[in-house]
């Protein structure tokens, strides 16, 4: 029964587009051919799933990686298909050898090893959906088809089995900052104040500063093991160059570079451990808040009557992350000239630094884009949008306290 496995899911990552519903329906017709035999299919595609997954760790690829694909490609069948696949191959790997963020996707995508045998997997899954045999080995086909076609990325972290660069934990003070960070932007998207908004997100801005700062004084003249770090944010469509964009001017913003790998739906941000926390939460808050005022300002049309809605929200959100990108760098400018130690800058040169070369070491060949705008009233909106975003106090100015 491996063998069979094995052949089905080969031919299905071999076939050309033009025959890929023929190969799809071959294969599935054999696994699911016989009641008798639906057990063995079951621990047979579960034994060659953790195989292809664990090719997947060692491709680079991570949990919400393999799930973003899915995402783009497959439909609900699948994704839940992806996360018990992800949770049969992680029986392999006590927690000690993932690191952190390793640990915190299998969080967030509720990974669990729900099903009472390796034998019953299908069975159970099949009651669950409400599918027949047919239909769940053509769905675990599509699924592995998709991720065999993936190629090597490059890594974010260790794979796991290897060890941790840090330790698996966040670092000693760490949950307590980003707890606050996320309660206060998570407060600013909900309140329907805009002042009060303003005040929360601008705490939370200037927490992210403080703490960037603060870890660069205490590394001064102490031998550390704190090196730069990366992570990938998914950036997919609609309107994904100015969702790029945005991201690029908050992670520019808190010390970091981003490198977009477009084909696949994500970016990479590299800088030091704290400040890519920061980063995530700052982004995904003004996503938010992008997209809400974008979606407020409604729907356009041309004099002539056709609609100009695509050109009107790209042009919005373009002009909302170069409006963003000018907010967030006089925010970091001042909190840095507040900080009254002669040790800051020479210390936040040498960050900068090791950002720069490791980005160097990890993507030699990077190359830039342009965006067009093509609608000025999306323009003038977006920027207008950008300017009540939550983030600083009265007049722009970072408030203390």
């Amino acid at each position: 029964m491996d063998e069979l496995v094995a052949r089905a899911v080969q031919d299905a990552v071999a076939a050309p587009p033009k025959r890929l519903d023929l190969v799809l329906d071959s294969g599935a017709s054999l696994l699911a051919a016989s009641a008798e035999s639906w057990p063995a299919v079951s621990r047979a595609l579960l034994g060659y799933a953790e195989r292809a997954v664990g090719r997947a760790w060692t491709g680079g690829w991570r949990p919400a990686d393999l799930v973003r694909v899915v995402r783009r490609e497959l439909g609900a069948v699948h994704l839940a298909l992806a996360v018990d696949l992800i949770a049969a191959e992680g029986r392999r790997h006590p927690a000690a050898t993932l690191d952190r963020r390793w640990q915190e996707q299998l969080r967030e995508l509720a990974v669990e090893v729900w099903w009472p045998a390796d034998e019953a997997y299908l069975t159970e899954f099949a009651a669950r959906h409400r599918l027949d045999r047919f239909a769940l080995a053509t769905a675990a086909l599509e699924l592995l088809r998709a991720w065999g076609l993936l190629p090597p990325v490059t890594p974010v972290g260790p794979a796991p089995g290897a060890a941790p660069a840090r330790p698996a934990g966040p670092v000693a003070g760490e949950p307590r900052m980003l707890s606050r960070i996320r309660a206060l932007l998570a407060k600013a998207e909900s309140t329907e104040y805009p002042e009060e908004a303003e005040a929360l997100s601008a705490k939370a801005q200037q927490l992210m500063a403080q703490h960037s700062i603060d870890e660069a004084l205490l590394a001064v003249g102490k031998p550390s093991a704190d090196t730069p770090a990366a992570l990938r944010i998914g950036v997919d469509n609609p309107y994904e160059s100015p969702k790029a964009m945005l991201l690029d001017a908050v992670a520019g913003a808190n010390r970091c570079q981003v490198v977009w790998a477009k084909e696949f739906g994500f970016c990479t941000i590299v800088g030091f451990d704290g400040d890519l926390d920061g980063v995530e939460l700052l982004y995904t808050s003004l996503l938010v808040q992008a997209t809400a005022a974008m979606n407020r300002a409604g729907s356009r049309q041309h004099l002539d009557g056709a609609s100009r809605t695509k050109a009107f929200r790209q042009s919005f959100l373009i002009a909302y992350a170069a409006r963003i990108r000018e907010r967030l760098a006089a925010a970091t400018e001042e909190a840095t000239r507040a900080t009254d130690d002669d040790r800051l800058l020479p210390a936040l040169a040498a960050r900068d630094a090791a950002v720069r070369q490791t980005i160097g070491r990890m993507f030699p060949k990077v190359t830039s884009q342009r965006v067009r705008i093509s609608d000025g009233e999306g323009w003038h909106a977006g920027r207008a949008a950008a300017d009540r975003a939550d983030l600083h106090g009265r007049k722009g100015a970072l408030k203390r306290g």
